[in-house]
């Protein structure tokens, strides 16, 4: 057997990134500790509209990777049928987003025909059949689920307080439960990986971006799809839980996310027939990783060896397809060119820091 299939991988970050990156890496033999600082998707995964989508607004920098995802999780959902992920198709008449050319344009009937609840339906939209959406936390536990049937070990309310280093390299984490050893350690804390790669003296430049997403309990069969347009972008997932998601504009009043709960649930009562109730269960802002430049942070740190990083937005989207890349990266030795984009020595290349990419090559 090929000794890479033996090597000790402890993943910091159980959202659904890390979740995919642990199942992936766990499948190809790994030893993988994985460790959360909280409970499994306690952090932007819980609140994620979770659509699984290949459009992008402007120049697109990742398109080959985001046009991978959706394939990626097809082929994962024959290996874990418990992501339960709903292939419903997405229908969107927001024209600032560009569209792959799997779309397919739809009169005004067609769109009824589509969604017949919709009260203004656009003279004609876009619709991408391949699409779909997942329940982020259900999916994230199945992909956990699956790790530790193939041996990964987790543990939760853990937090990373240093790295174990050896010259320049990282040889294991210290954390709230104990020192783990390690060949590598795969950093997808999300907000918290900037933090995380400060106790090694690199700061990438990653922020906390917040969007807001909204539960409301109503009716079932509203909408049968996702529907992006310019007043709501919203789903409805098997039980009848309806999802929005909206932009977040502060905490001031009128812009709360409790008074755009409000006025998102009377955008959807103008915008859909049969609305008989709808009120907030839950209204979450998620706080995304978001690059200063836009693009997925993935790959070997700067610097010293032994440390790789996953730090993207949009994370539901990706994660299937960046944990199978980085996984054949890690022990394939195999360098993804549709993470090429992705790579963190991009932030440093002016700054005369030391790139290291020898571990691919180790």
């Amino acid at each position: 057997m090929n000794q890479t299939t033996h090597r000790r991988i402890v993943v910091v970050g159980a959202g659904i990134v890390g979740a995919s990156i642990a199942y992936h890496l766990s499948g190809k033999g790994a030893q993988v500790t994985l460790i959360e600082a909280g409970e499994i998707a306690s952090g932007v995964t819980a609140s994620s509209f979770a659509w699984i989508t290949a459009a992008h607004a402007g120049a697109d920098p990742i398109a080959q990777l985001r046009g991978m995802a959706i394939e990626a999780y097809r082929r994962l959902e024959t290996e874990l049928p418990d992501l339960q992920i709903r292939w419903t198709g997405a229908l969107s008449y927001n024209e600032s987003a560009e569209y792959p050319a799997s779309a397919t344009l739809l009169s005004s009937a067609e769109v009824l025909a589509r969604e017949p609840n919709l009260k203004n339906p656009p003279p004609c939209a876009l619709f991408l059949a391949e699409e779909g959406a997942l329940e982020a936390v259900q999916a994230t536990h199945a992909l956990i689920v699956g790790a530790q049937a193939l041996g990964a070990q987790l543990l939760t309310q853990t937090r990373v307080t240093a790295f174990k280093t050896c010259n320049a390299d990282v040889t294991g984490v210290e954390t709230t439960a104990g020192t783990f050893d390690a060949d590598l350690v795969v950093l997808a804390a999300g907000t918290g990986t900037r933090q995380l790669t400060q106790m090694l003296n690199v700061s990438l430049p990653i922020e906390a971006s917040p969007a807001i997403v909204i539960h409301y309990q109503t009716q079932p069969g509203l909408v049968k799809g996702i529907i992006s347009g310019p007043d709501m972008e919203i789903r409805q997932s098997a039980d009848g839980t309806l999802l929005a998601a909206e932009d977040y504009l502060g905490e001031a009043s009128g812009n709360s996310p409790t008074d755009i709960a409000r006025q998102t649930a009377e955008a959807i009562r103008k915008e859909l027939h049969g609305v008989s109730f709808i009120a907030p269960q839950t209204v979450a802002v998620g706080l995304r990783p978001m690059p200063a430049d836009g693009i997925p942070v993935v790959g070997y740190l700067p610097g010293g060896g032994g440390v790789y990083v996953c730090a993207m937005h949009p994370g539901v989207t990706l994660a299937a397809i960046v944990g199978r890349l980085a996984s054949e990266e890690l022990l394939d030795r195999q360098s993804s060119a549709a993470l090429q984009p992705c790579r963190p020595e991009r932030f440093f290349q002016n700054s005369g820091t030391v790139t290291n990419n020898a571990a691919l090559t180790r």
